[in-house]
């Protein structure tokens, strides 16, 4: 080539959209670690730790917990096309793009796809589901558990009680809340939960977790008729994570590394103090945007809200794109734009995982109240910043006495 590309040098970013978050630090050095073969002793070792952390992390006793290779989509992918024969009937919960994915890909498998809808910013009611699990005999109700499209947090415990009374499955999208908010997958009766790496977690998109029960897999050994997919064959994945180690793919190695560190990560810091920092970090953020005189998007409050999404109605007469143009330009922030009937009316913005830290909102509000002046929306000088403070002060999140003078000590004097 006369013109080789030149290194390869990002721009630093400071994440805050809907994913892809921040990747942890910890994460990032544990791919830069020398490649192993798929079937080394040391890397199946990894496995093993994968999933048993797997566990931890979907609080689940299910045998099988492995990733799925591929983004989250595969992972849902997967669990369809394995799960689901021509003809077979699925309620699939629709309040956002999330919902309207997993219609499509139950369609792709031939399924019968039952919608259940609600508006967007609303959670799927259980009469809803009832109502059409009543209609016929049901293979799997989907649901998403977190749609990042409008920022609902769906509650799925009475769900699940519906779908064992009718002899379904029920599976839920998790992609958005593994590692960030409680995922009970054997307490709710999930029987299969999907997830992605690149959300809480904070991990490189790359891998699926993927957990499913007994009941599950006596479905997928029961089929009728060969499983579509070959690659995302959960019957020969199992077996590749299995002491078989069914020889189905190459591993992306370090991705399984970057996994384990990630769910590591979690487990040290602890599953409800964890989900405790990106509640407070979320409110944080929402306090200070309400004292910019900004609006959220969506009717539901409290437990139904994501607290690690927050979308944000843009202001009338304000550009959002030119507004998050801005941010990246001008402060190095992303923040998220939205989908479909939302395009161009709200703005996402996400504090999830490693991303999720005082710092970064703050930096988040300051940078936003500079842009919207610039666009014409004006808001109390400071009063972002200001309100989240106040916010982590309320919540017992005091500034840290550094204990240092920061170099300050001795400067001029002799």
């Amino acid at each position: 080539m006369a013109d080789l590309p030149g290194d390869l040098l990002p721009g630093l970013r400071i994440l805050l959209g809907p994913g892809p978050t921040m990747a942890d630090p910890r994460v990032l050095r544990a791919m830069a670690t020398p490649l192993l073969g798929q079937f080394d002793p040391e890397f199946t070792a990894v496995m093993n730790e994968v999933m048993d952390l797997l566990r931890v992390v979907f609080q689940t006793q299910n045998e099988r917990a492995f990733p799925v290779p591929g983004t989250g989509r595969a992972g849902l992918e997967a669990a369809m096309v394995s799960l689901l024969e021509p003809g077979d009937r699925i309620v699939v919960g629709e309040c956002g793009r999330f919902g309207l994915l997993m219609m499509e890909i139950a369609e792709r498998c031939d399924a019968q796809v039952v919608p259940v809808r609600a508006e967007w910013g609303r959670i799927i009611e259980p009469d809803a589901i009832a109502k059409a699990l009543s209609g016929g005999r049901t293979r799997m109700v989907a649901m998403i558990h977190g749609e990042t499209s409008t920022g609902v947090l769906q509650p799925l415990e009475e769900i699940g009680r519906l779908a064992r009374a009718h002899g379904a499955l029920l599976m839920a999208d998790a992609v958005v809340t593994l590692g960030g908010s409680e995922v009970a997958t054997d307490r709710w009766g999930v029987d299969v939960t999907v997830a992605g790496t690149q959300k809480c977690l904070s991990c490189p998109s790359g891998l699926a977790p993927i957990t499913y029960n007994a009941h599950a897999e006596a479905v997928l050994e029961k089929r009728a008729s060969r499983i579509r997919s070959n690659y995302l064959d959960l019957l020969q994945l199992q077996r590749y994570w299995s002491p078989a180690r069914y020889n189905h793919h190459t591993a992306p190695t370090s991705m399984v590394f970057g996994l384990r560190e990630a769910l590591r990560a979690v487990a040290v810091e602890g599953l409800e103090a964890r989900f405790e920092r990106h509640r407070l970090h979320g409110a944080a953020l929402r306090a200070g945007l309400a004292a910019m005189g900004l609006s959220l998007f969506g009717a539901e409050s409290g437990e139904r809200r994501l607290p690690f999404i927050t979308p944000v109605m843009v202001p009338a007469g304000v550009d959002e794109l030119a507004v998050r143009r801005r941010l990246v330009e001008e402060f190095g922030i992303e923040i998220g734009a939205a989908f479909g009937q939302l395009q161009g009316k709200i703005w996402r913005i996400g504090t999830m995982g490693y991303s999720a830290r005082r710092q970064n909102v703050l930096l988040c509000l300051a940078a936003l109240e500079s842009v919207l002046r610039v666009e014409g929306f004006d808001s109390p000088a400071g009063g972002g910043v200001s309100a989240a403070r106040a916010s982590y002060a309320k919540a017992g999140l005091a500034d840290t006495d550094m204990g240092d003078s920061l170099g300050a000590r001795g400067i001029g004097s002799y």
